[in-house]
Formats: structure tokens, C-alpha cells, sequence
């Protein structure tokens, strides 16, 4: 009896600690560890909560938090990798792959979006299913429609250049903001279509290198470009047409570019362990200077491809006031909510908890 009691007693201890050494934090908000320092949210792909009208509420949470914590973890932006709907021209849903129109998708996403809207700016890259009719057969995209540059007044201090879409509209699918912060010194971030066109790559790489901001830390947001394992997409099967997917990425823009530090993007998922869905890799550009490159997406975790979005999760990128250094954490604000789940809150594997380290 002694020892069923002493097992009783053990258990919790021993639930918590497993918990810990899969990668999960007990406890705690988020906050961030220097109080110099400054944060930037990574949203991954709304897709999953955007089809299903269930799901739309989850979505609405992460923006809704992101809202409420820019003051305490002084959030300078917001990023997002893509594909905010399922689908962007669909009016028959098939109740399996998501209930709502691509009208509905897209409204989702705007309101969630809104909660943001004159507060801080907030960079979206365009995704596959954000482009054609439901996955790229072409460039028709509703991104515009949705998310025009009058919508957020946050962005008027930090945009400074944008490239025609394929319809050779000025619209915010391909576009550059600026930041400038104490300790980090300037900071260039440059979003782009998907599979961005030649004439895409070679906008972004002259605004890099001309001389108003070739003393930029420049970071490029873009939706499709590398796998859980590190490699780099080479090709994709999709009807968009002309296009450059993660190799020419690389080489037309990426390597030549003496100031790009990092690419963020997502895309890549699988219904599998969360890391094969979160990748990163380094490599040195044609100035020998390190890019650092990371996907991050969580579609497929809280059930699979027709599950709740997501799970909530998000990443923190606190850049550090020594300059240089950017600690990334990967939070869930759907879990942190309750004190019933936030031991759940956090990931802190290593594939969800770590530093970069950006070369002046």
C-alpha cells in the first residue's frame, strides 16, 4: 500500500518531467530576457485555420495576443509566411479540405489581421494557395484586394519601396520595410510572391545593394525555399509560370547579396513530429558572410491537415541588444491562455528553442 501511495505521489513528477525532456515548458509567460531588447512575431501558415470556420477563432487569438504583448515584448513587426487561405478563387467547398469559401478565407484572414492594423506593421509573404484558383495555376491573387496599403497607418513609416505584381500593379506582394533600432543599427526586410518571378529577385537584390541601403542588415521573407531537413527546394509542381523556387533563390538573390543575413519562410509541413516541419541552415554568400535560413510552419500539429490550424503556435525572435544575437522561442498563446494548459505552452526542443547569431 506504502508503495502504491509513494507511486501516486511520484507520478505527476515524473508526467512533468517527461513533458520537459520532449520539449515542453512547464510554466510561464512570454517576456523578453533583456529589457533592451526589442522582438519581432512570427506568424507560420494561417491556411489550415483560415478553411475551417471552426478553426477561424484560433487564428484571431494569435493576432489578438500578438496585439496585446507589443508593448511588453516591444514588438517592432510581424511576420508571416503565406498561404493565409486554402484556396484563393473557390466557391464549393468540399467539407473535407476545409468549409468555407475562398470569400470566407480571405475575410477571415483580413479580420484577423485588422486586431494589428494601425498599430504595428505587420509582412506577409504570398503563399501557393494564395495565387490561381486553388494552388498557382496562376498569378490571379486576392492579396490586394484585402491588404491594401492604405488598410494599416503602422506601415507608412516603414515602407519604402515596392514591384509591380504580374498584372504590373504596384501592390504590397513584393515589398520592402525599413527599421532602424538602437542596438541593431538599420534592418531591411524584403517580402516577396511566391516563386517570385526574375524580375522580382532582381528589384530585391538592386534595392539591397544601392547605396541607401547597402549598410542594412537585410532579412528576406519568403514562402517556399527549404525542407524540415535543411535542404533547399529545387522545384515544385505547380502551373505558375514564369517562377524561382529555392535554388534560384539562392543563387540569383541570396548569394550575390553581400547584406542579406536571413531568409525566413514556411510552406514545407508534414504530419509527422513537430521538428520535421520546422528546418533551418547556414550557408556563406558570395562576401563570406554567414545566411542564416529557417522555415517555420505548424499546420499539421492539433491534428493533422484537417485538425485545428495549428495549435496556436508562434515564434518570438528577440534580437538582443548586443547587436547581433537573435534568440528564438516557439509559444503557443492557445495553450499559455489557461492555467488548465499553459504547462503546454512552450516548445523548447532543440529544434524550437534556439540563437542566431547575425554578422555585422
Amino acid at each position: 500500500m506504502k508503495k502504491l501511495i509513494y507511486i501516486c505521489m511520484l507520478l505527476p513528477f515524473l508526467m512533468a518531467t517527461a513533458q520537459n525532456n520532449s520539449g515542453v515548458q512547464r510554466v510561464g509567460k512570454p517576456e523578453l530576457t533583456d529589457s533592451e531588447s526589442f522582438s519581432m512575431i512570427l506568424l507560420p501558415d494561417p491556411q489550415s485555420y483560415t478553411k475551417f470556420d471552426t478553426n477561424q477563432p484560433l487564428f484571431d487569438l494569435m493576432t489578438a495576443w500578438t496585439a496585446a504583448n507589443l508593448e511588453k515584448l516591444s514588438v517592432k513587426a510581424v511576420l508571416c509566411t503565406g498561404d493565409l487561405v486554402e484556396q484563393n478563387e473557390y466557391i464549393v467547398p468540399d467539407n473535407v479540405n476545409g468549409n468555407q469559401t475562398s470569400t470566407q478565407q480571405w475575410k477571415a484572414a483580413s479580420n484577423a489581421f485588422a486586431k494589428l492594423d494601425n498599430k504595428i506593421p505587420y509582412i506577409i509573404c504570398g503563399g501557393n494557395h494564395d495565387y490561381g484558383y486553388t494552388r498557382s495555376e496562376n498569378r490571379l491573387c486576392r492579396f490586394p484586394e484585402y491588404f491594401p496599403v492604405e488598410r494599416n497607418s503602422a506601415w507608412k513609416n516603414s515602407l519604402v519601396s515596392v514591384c509591380n505584381n504580374a498584372f504590373g500593379l504596384p501592390t504590397l506582394e513584393n515589398a520592402a520595410f525599413a527599421f532602424d533600432e538602437p542596438h541593431w543599427g538599420k534592418i531591411l526586410i524584403i517580402t516577396t510572391e511566391f516563386a517570385p518571378r526574375d524580375e522580382v529577385l532582381e528589384w530585391a537584390k538592386e534595392l539591397a545593394a544601392s547605396k541607401k541601403y547597402a549598410d542594412h542588415k537585410v532579412f528576406v521573407l519568403t514562402h517556399s525555399y527549404l525542407r524540415w531537413d535543411g535542404t533547399v527546394i529545387e522545384s515544385e509542381n505547380y502551373k505558375v509560370s514564369p517562377a524561382n523556387y529555392g535554388k534560384a533563390v539562392w543563387e540569383k538573390l541570396l548569394y550575390p547579396s553581400s547584406n542579406i543575413r536571413m531568409l525566413i519562410c514556411g510552406h514545407y509541413c508534414l504530419v509527422d513530429d513537430f521538428c520535421h516541419n520546422v528546418g533551418r541552415r547556414t550557408d556563406k554568400n558570395i562576401a563570406g558572410k554567414n545566411v542564416f535560413q529557417m522555415m517555420f510552419n505548424a499546420q499539421t500539429a492539433g491534428g493533422g491537415w484537417h485538425g485545428n490550424g495549428g495549435d496556436g503556435w508562434l515564434r518570438i525572435l528577440e534580437f538582443m541588444p548586443d547587436g547581433k544575437t537573435i534568440k528564438v522561442k516557439t509559444y503557443s498563446p492557445l495553450f499559455g491562455i489557461s492555467p488548465t494548459t499553459e504547462q503546454f505552452a512552450w516548445r523548447t526542443g532543440d529544434c524550437d528553442e534556439f540563437e542566431i547569431v547575425i554578422e555585422p
